[in-house]
């Protein structure tokens, strides 16, 4: 069956993508501007999403054999001051806090001069110097060896221009810190976790990656090598995902994490982190997101299977809910993904055509809509969230209810893996591997856009690369930095490519991603 239905936002993504990203955000409920500047208010509807996230994410932490731990919100200075180039790289991103009390002065708070602080505290914009200064204690000799610690924490970045979960000031992740005694156990590591990042990415966000290694001006400031998931938004700009760092011994020797070897030699340990953020929710907005909303993927959706009675305030509404709270409970017995399924019954007493939009706007995977008709014949009607529309008409599905409930969880399977396929097709049929010279990729992308709601949709480009350095990279940094583009990474397991390099001309020894990027 079919009905009209207007557009549900009053912005679309093809007439301005950042306005419309804003729009969903604040459709689907997930999260608020707060009264400090560049921070959010997560929402509940949010919080749910991130929640799920987070689970999935731990228990995979926790089954490679990491344990959750907590550190300081505040880092002494001199902690930061010890690794030089991590310095650099944050400096301009440091909440630092210099007093530690106020006084009233004429009926007005203000920060009180004889409070200031021996040594000032950075506000924690990442861990690894608290960290490490800790495994300075706890390692003594190669039997302490591997540490392996994760923890679930709030980090702060003072950044200029905020968008809700892609760049605030404060924002949630994970930061998993590792110490081995060899490079080998080191890189196995950061790799390893790189790849719970795809698997997370792809099999629990339903969105699709490229994993490969950041080219030496992108890396994590005071790392030996950095690697990333990047995921293709609807827009063809890239999103960083998730990173995993290689730090090599650069903190270990800035604060002397060392352990007695097997034959006696006192070494410096080999260190890895590793972290996502919120801002993955930001990139399940911008992959799977239409001009009616959210869409969220099944295993992500707080509530998979929402049941809307269409009460009429009459007597007959009793029974209704009553059939309603029958489906609910049923549905409560059966799982989908391993886990309980997660049904709801709406019982507000608002007209069910709102309630509808609420939770199709929100992005619930499947919509109940139960009427006396369908109660009279035990069936159901169902609105798929990945199929909603035919043209501007809303499609809704006829089932029993005992059919209903033996295809419902193969349904959310169903809705997981489409997700997935629009966007895998997405990600593989906007990467142009054909563009071998600079002035080809540069007409490609065309002019920088002043404004990101007039760029028009581009895609990536992966071209031979020669991996240059000092001069000839900064040199690269600059033609790039002209038309807003970055260089994302070279994607792994690749073969020898052919041709010269598109920037210096030399032999090429590997491709790399170029792309407009958040």
């Amino acid at each position: 069956m079919v009905e009209p239905m207007k557009r549900a936002l009053s912005v679309t993504r093809e007439d301005n993508f950042p306005e419309w990203y804003q729009a969903v955000v604040d459709q689907a409920d997930l999260a608020e501007t707060s009264p400090v500047r560049g921070c959010m208010i997560i929402k509940p509807w949010g919080w749910g999403v991130w929640e799920l996230v987070q689970q999935a994410l731990d228990k995979r932490i926790k089954d490679t054999g990491h344990e959750n731990c907590y550190f300081p919100l505040f880092i002494p200075m001199s902690f930061i001051a010890q690794e030089a180039s991590h310095v650099e790289g944050f400096a301009k991103e440091m909440a630092v806090v210099t007093h530690h009390r106020l006084k009233s002065v004429d009926g007005k708070l203000v920060v009180d001069p004889s409070s200031e602080l021996e040594e000032p505290l950075v506000v924690r914009p990442t861990s690894e110097t608290i960290i490490g200064d800790a495994f300075r204690r706890w390692i003594a000799s190669y039997r302490d060896l591997p540490v392996l610690v994760n923890q679930w924490a709030n980090v702060v970045r003072w950044e200029m221009r905020t968008r809700l979960f892609l760049r605030t000031a404060e924002f949630l992740w994970q930061e998993g810190h590792t110490a081995h005694a060899s490079r080998d156990d080191a890189m196995e590591e950061t790799l390893k976790m790189l790849d719970i990042y795809r698997e997370l990415a792809e099999e629990v966000l339903a969105m699709p990656v490229v994993v490969g290694e950041k080219p030496e001006n992108e890396r994590f400031p005071g790392a030996d090598a950095t690697y990333s998931i990047e995921a293709m938004m609807q827009d063809g700009k890239a999103l960083q995902a998730g990173t995993s760092h290689y730090l090599g011994q650069n903190f270990a020797k800035a604060q002397n994490i060392r352990f007695q070897s097997a034959t006696g030699e006192l070494e410096y340990a080999h260190t890895t982190s590793w972290g996502v953020s919120t801002r993955l929710i930001g990139g399940v907005i911008m992959t799977h997101g239409d001009d009616d909303g959210l869409r969220l993927p099944p295993r992500i959706a707080p509530k998979q299977i929402v049941i809307v009675p269409m009460l009429r305030e009459k007597p007959e509404d009793a029974d209704l809910l009553a059939y309603c709270e029958t489906l609910k409970a049923e549905l409560d017995g059966l799982s989908a993904f391993g886990l309980p399924l997660r049904a709801h019954l709406d019982k507000k007493p608002v007209r069910s055509a709102n309630k509808r939009w609420d939770w199709l706007r929100r992005g619930a995977p499947i919509l109940l809509e139960i009427g006396p008709r369908d109660m009279a014949g035990d069936n159901v009607t169902m609105i798929r969230r990945d199929r909603l529309r035919d043209g501007d008409k809303v499609i809704s599905t006829g089932l029993s209810r005992t059919d209903f409930l033996a295809q419902a969880p193969g349904l959310l399977v169903e809705i997981q893996q489409n997700l997935f396929a629009e966007a895998k097709a997405r990600l593989d049929g906007n990467i142009r591997a054909d563009l071998k010279t600079w002035d080809e990729i540069a007409a490609f992308f065309g002019a920088a856009a002043e404004d990101d709601a007039k760029s028009s949709f581009k895609g990536w480009v992966r071209a031979p690369w020669a991996r240059p350095t000092g001069a000839e990279l900064e040199a690269v940094e600059a033609r790039l930095k002209a038309l807003k583009l970055t260089l994302r990474n070279v994607p792994m397991g690749q073969g020898q490519p052919s041709g010269a390099c598109v920037f210096t001309g030399k032999p090429a020894i590997e491709e790399i991603i170029i792309a407009r990027a958040y």
